[in-house]
């Protein structure tokens, strides 16, 4: 399903009888939310051969089981825009952050009013951190984006595990939600969940977000001449688009999600550079 704009502007099919009816599909059988109007249209190329059933009926207008047709329904639905930001020395920190408070405080004022959330997860040291748990305040976004923890080791599968389960709970409250999730990191990670090694939970926790076809991108943080390939390689077991940002800051990130968000969702990881 396309998006067409952000917040409740996102369209969604509606899975009940709610929404606005835009067409109807073939349904025989069926008679929960009938489509009337395709129906009686299904119907009416088969009336000169129904003149027995017309009869039996005693109707002027036979329909049968298998010319019901059942409406489509779109209805508007919320955005949950997640960031999952490395917060390790591993890469320019300051400007990286300073990017990420720019895009959510921004994606915050256009979602005002509207059922959009944002929110933060950064991953350093050991652990992984919910620094803004999904939220469309602006006042309490600005809070907890005023220190946000830098420094140390790169736990990305800590930070992919915390965000899948971020996404999933909200889910479970909002079962409409639309999902994106965008992932600010160079692809190394250096701090195991288990016994087991690095790269092999990162490829597992993050063929967990194609499988659940979560929209998600990847923004490839490491400067050209030491990329070594593992945001790609992370995007790819994503199933993410991974775009590759040389002069990283607030207003191109901004587009990049607004971009994302009006785009449809995808598993066929794609490369761009802005």
């Amino acid at each position: 399903m396309v998006r067409k704009q952000g917040g409740r502007r996102s369209q969604t099919i509606s899975k009940n009888k709610r929404g606005r009816y835009i067409q109807a599909r073939p349904a025989p059988s069926d008679i929960t939310d009938v489509a009337f109007d395709a129906t009686l249209r299904a119907a009416a190329v088969f009336q000169s051969r129904r003149g027995d059933l017309k009869k039996e009926r005693l109707v002027a207008f036979a329909i049968r089981s298998d010319d019901y047709q059942k409406k489509v329904r779109v209805k508007k639905t919320a955005n949950l825009i997640l960031f999952l930001v490395d917060g390790s020395w591993s890469m320019a920190v300051a400007e990286r952050m300073s990017a990420t408070k720019g895009a959510i405080l921004s994606l915050l004022t256009d979602a005002y009013q509207r059922r959009d959330r944002v929110g933060l997860v950064v991953f350093q040291k050991d652990r992984a951190t919910l620094v803004l748990a999904p939220t469309n305040s602006v006042l309490l976004a600005q809070r907890a984006l005023a220190s946000i923890p830098v420094g140390g080791k790169t736990p990305l599968a800590a930070g992919l595990q915390m965000a899948y389960e971020v996404i999933k709970r909200e889910k479970t409250l909002h079962p409409d939600v639309q999902p994106l999730l965008i992932v600010l990191t160079d692809g190394a990670g250096n701090v195991p969940l288990g016994a087991g090694p690095v790269q092999t939970e990162i490829d597992a926790l993050a063929t967990l977000f194609a499988a659940e076809n979560i929209h998600s991108v990847v923004i490839n943080m490491e400067h050209k001449a030491f990329d070594q390939g593992l945001a790609k390689n992370l995007a790819d077991h994503m199933g993410a688009v991974c775009y590759s940002l040389d002069d990283l800051r607030s207003d191109t990130l901004y587009q990049t999600v607004q971009k994302e968000m009006n785009a449809p969702t995808s598993i066929t990881s794609r490369g761009a550079a802005l």
